[in-house]
């Protein structure tokens, strides 16, 4: 906070709290209107008929509005509100949430530490640990790849088993901990039009779909110069780069001819946010071991 602003809040409170304290002593009883007070004890002000008397504030709400403001200034000396005043006390809204998140941590600790040395295939298998697993999952993952995990639209279905990383429990674990970036670059512009509409032949023809096989036979040049170096010779992928196995029927984009010459023309962008800073590790082999068992209790 600049000085100019800090002096800005410490003249306006301070203002404040003087106005405030002058106004109450000042007013305990009203100014008597001249001829008026000094027998009846009223103001003179009338309103329908009902006469204001001039009486002080009853003393426990004159007690309480003093030691309210007494309050406030012990408060303002204890605590930041003073410009760039710390406060005698030292107290931040930070140092509290630190201490907070190591409250919950060393609470965590003792519900996770059960798990968190035992193999991940061998948790796979633990009710209770999957019962906290689905959710971590439902709370961290589900948005995306939906609450069964069965994936969406340009995320990948969990459930199955093709991995474009590998689905050894060692792969998922360092998927959710660093993340992941997916780049498929679009070749419109680089091999033209007719090459991408050739290669688009050659995919549906690796994977089994109906396809034009003139087309496909130049496609099948196109992808050795262009496509093999990260999806193989064969089309199967490669975990390495996390090329798509094209000779099945898992789409991560629906397999139709519109839509695989839409990914080869203009490319796709994937980011799998890395969680190792935002979930303790404890939890992320709990949630490893969750998403270890989906597709390996669903053949």
């Amino acid at each position: 906070m600049s000085t100019f602003w800090s002096l800005w809040i410490i003249i306006l409170t301070s203002a404040c709290l003087i106005l405030v304290g002058w106004v109450l002593l000042a007013n305990r009883k009203a100014a008597v209107m001249q001829g008026h007070g000094a027998d009846d004890n009223t103001t003179g002000h009338v309103y329908d008929g009902i006469v204001e008397y001039n009486n002080p504030l009853p003393r426990w709400w004159f007690v309480g509005f003093v030691l309210s403001m007494i309050f406030a200034a012990g408060y303002l000396v204890l605590y930041p509100g003073m410009g760039s005043w710390p406060g005698t006390l030292g107290w931040t809204s930070v140092g509290e949430l630190e201490a907070d998140q190591k409250e919950a941590m060393a609470s965590y600790a003792t519900t996770y530490d059960v798990y968190k040395t035992m193999p991940i295939e061998e948790l796979a298998k633990n009710p209770d640990a999957m019962q906290m697993g689905v959710r971590l999952f439902a709370n961290n993952c589900a948005v995306c790849h939906g609450a069964d995990g069965g994936g969406n639209f340009g995320f990948p279905n969990l459930m199955d088993n093709d991995w474009l990383y590998g689905g050894e429990p060692a792969a998922i674990l360092a998927s959710i901990t660093n993340g992941r970036i997916g780049a498929m670059p679009g070749w419109g512009s680089i091999i033209g039009e007719a090459k991408v509409v050739a290669a688009a032949e050659y995919v549906l023809k690796l994977s089994g779909s109906v396809h034009d096989q003139a087309l496909a036979a130049t496609g099948e040049k196109v992808f050795a110069e262009n496509c093999a170096v990260c999806h193989g010779p064969e089309g199967k992928g490669t975990h390495g780069a996390g090329a798509p196995n094209l000779t099945d029927k898992t789409w991560l984009y629906q397999g139709d001819r519109e839509t695989i010459l839409l990914t080869i023309r203009a490319g796709r962008n994937n980011v799998m946010p890395a969680q190792g800073e935002k979930l303790m590790a404890e939890k992320i082999h709990l949630l490893t071991a969750y998403v270890y068992s989906l597709s390996h209790n669903n053949p």
